[in-house]
């Protein structure tokens, strides 16, 4: 009878367990739909023609895919009338982006290792001075890098959104963590060898590193390509607008023409999908990984 009785409480418990799992499963899917609807609607919108946008009840396949949508919005060029060249913008974002990608993992990196791995006198003073810089808004040193920039002829360059870009005290952050969890008897072991800290670094520690480092790329990557208040402060030409830029002045004159807007907004996700998937299996690891204590 106990034995019984006891069997009962556990397929009990197990039933809890299982229902448990499932509700939490269908929670997590319906909210999971919810976030994509807006996507879902944004694709089949920009494949309408104009009239069949705001169509009610909303036709989720469009009557005829439309993707002449693409092809005007990719033709738009600067001139006379428009400020801001479609294709133009998307090469400067993927430009600023990559290379503010490739320096401020670069720097991220390095300081990320000296703080984690070198010890020199005030390291910890240095870092929590470094660590106090997140604390300030980014809007707040908009007018301080403007009148430095200004100084030195740069505004209105490209360089006003990549030298800023190339550091990022994040980044810092999260490789000096992820640096903290590798043991030290790996560097002890290469001194022994003959090593110098730049090899350690390049051959031992940059390894064991790359999944925080593809986590790190892929976060300064989005925050590049959705830059848009200091192109918009620091960018007078249309010729060097970026995406978040271009986009915004097309919107402004093309607002009754969604289909068109919707067009630009997809072909504006194209790298983020793309660099998404690419790095996708490394961004929890890093992260959590560079969540960690050390």
């Amino acid at each position: 009878m106990e034995k019984n009785k006891k069997n009962k409480e556990i397929i009990s418990l197990k039933s809890k367990g299982i229902l448990v799992k499932v509700l939490l499963t269908i929670i997590i899917a319906i909210i999971g739909i919810t976030m994509i609807i807006p996507f879902i609607w944004m694709l089949s919108a920009s494949m309408k023609i104009s009239a069949d946008v705001m169509e009610l009840p909303i036709r989720w396949i469009p009557k005829s895919f439309n993707l002449n949508n693409y092809k005007e919005v990719w033709n738009i060029g600067g001139g006379a009338t428009r400020d801001y060249h479609f294709g133009l913008a998307y090469f400067n974002s993927l430009k600023i982006a990559f290379i503010n990608l490739i320096g401020a993992v670069l720097t991220s990196t390095l300081a990320g290792y000296a703080f984690a791995k070198i010890d020199f006198r005030g390291r910890n003073i240095l870092f929590l001075g470094y660590l106090a810089t997140m604390m300030i808004p980014s809007q707040v040193t908009l007018i301080p890098k403007f009148v430095m920039f200004s100084k030195i002829n740069l505004l209105g360059t490209h360089l006003t959104l990549i030298l800023p870009g190339i550091i990022t005290v994040t980044g810092t952050f999260l490789m000096r963590q992820y640096f903290m969890q590798i043991p030290d008897e790996l560097k002890e072991s290469a001194y022994i060898d003959g090593a110098n800290e730049f090899q350690i670094w390049a051959h031992i520690m940059v390894p064991i590193a790359k999944p925080s480092m593809a986590s790190l790329a892929m976060i300064v990557f989005l925050w590049n390509w959705n830059n848009y208040l200091d192109a918009l402060v620091f960018l007078s030409n249309w010729r060097l607008y970026t995406i978040p830029v271009s986009l915004t002045n097309f919107i402004e004159e093309t607002s009754t023409q969604y289909n068109l807007v919707m067009a630009a907004s997809a072909s504006a996700l194209i790298p983020v999908f793309i660099v998404f998937l690419a790095g996708q299996k490394f961004f929890v690891k890093g992260l959590m990984s560079g969540a960690v204590k050390g």
